[in-house]
C-alpha cells in the first residue's frame, strides 16, 4: 500500500529530537519524484516499510524516506 505518490508535496514530520535526520530534515517541504522499493517489510512485518519515497526539497536537496516520517504539506503556499 503506497502512501504517496510521484508528484505530490509532502513535509517531514521526525518528532524524535533524538533522531539525526530531525535537525536536518524535521519541517521541510518537498515533492515526492520517486516511490522505490526494497524488503524493509521482511524485516517488520509491516507492508508500508517496502517502500521509499525520494524526496526533493525546494532547496534542491533529495533524500529517502520512509512513509512514517512523511505528512501532507501544511499550508505550504509554494504548491505549483
Amino acid at each position: 500500500m503506497q502512501r504517496f505518490s510521484e508528484g505530490d508535496r509532502v513535509r517531514v514530520d521526525i518528532p524524535d529530537e533524538r533522531d539525526p535526520d530531525h535537525q536536518v530534515y524535521h519541517g521541510e517541504h518537498g515533492r515526492v519524484v520517486a516511490v522505490l522499493s526494497d524488503d524493509a517489510d521482511s524485516l517488520t512485518a509491516d507492508e508500508r516499510d517496502a517502500q521509499l519515497y525520494r524526496v526533493a526539497f525546494d532547496s534542491g536537496e533529495m533524500s529517502d524516506f520512509r512513509w512514517r516520517d512523511l505528512r501532507p504539506p501544511i499550508d505550504d503556499s509554494s504548491q505549483t
